[in-house]
C-alpha cells in the first residue's frame, strides 16, 4: 500500500510519454481509490488501469473512473462453498457408491478398488480417513 504513490506516479510517466501526454497532477481521489483497492492482479492491473486512464483522460490533471475498480460481490457469485469440502464430499459418494456396487469387497477384480481404478491401499486408506464403515455395505 505504501507503494501505490511511487508506482502510480511511475506509470502515469510510462505511459504518458508513450502516448505523447503530459499530466501535471494526480486527482486525490484516483490516488485515494487506487490505495483503497486490494489490487487482487498486482501491479500489472494497476498498469493497465493507469494506461487505460492515460489515454482516455483529456486534460493535465490525471484521474480515472471509480467503477474500473469495482469488483463483483463475492455473495453475487453464490454461496461460499471451499472447492476442498465439496471434493471430499463428491469422492466420499463415490467411493460409497463403489463399496455398494462391490457389496463391501475392496479388492479382487469385483472389488470397489477396480470400480474406483485406484489401487485397493488407496482406497483403504480414503476408507478410513472418511470414516465410512466398509462392513456396512456387506450383505448376509
Amino acid at each position: 500500500m505504501d507503494d501505490i504513490p511511487l508506482l502510480v506516479e511511475y506509470s502515469i510517466d510510462r505511459y504518458a510519454k508513450k502516448a505523447g501526454k503530459r499530466f501535471r497532477a494526480i486527482s486525490k481521489e484516483t490516488l485515494q481509490l487506487f490505495q483503497a483497492d486490494d489490487w487482487p492482479g498486482n501491479v500489472r492491473e494497476l498498469q493497465n488501469v493507469i494506461e487505460r486512464a492515460v489515454v482516455l483522460c483529456d486534460g493535465d490533471t490525471f484521474s480515472i473512473d471509480e467503477t474500473w475498480l469495482k469488483r463483483t460481490s463475492r455473495r453475487a457469485l453464490g454461496p461460499e462453498v471451499p472447492l476442498a469440502d465439496t471434493v471430499v464430499a463428491h469422492e466420499k459418494e463415490l467411493i460409497e457408491a463403489a463399496l455398494a456396487k462391490s457389496i463391501g469387497r475392496i479388492a479382487g477384480p469385483s472389488g470397489a478398488a477396480v470400480k474406483l481404478g485406484i489401487p485397493r491401499q488407496t482406497l483403504e486408506s480414503k476408507i478410513c480417513s472418511f470414516g465410512i464403515d466398509k462392513h456396512r455395505f456387506r450383505t448376509a
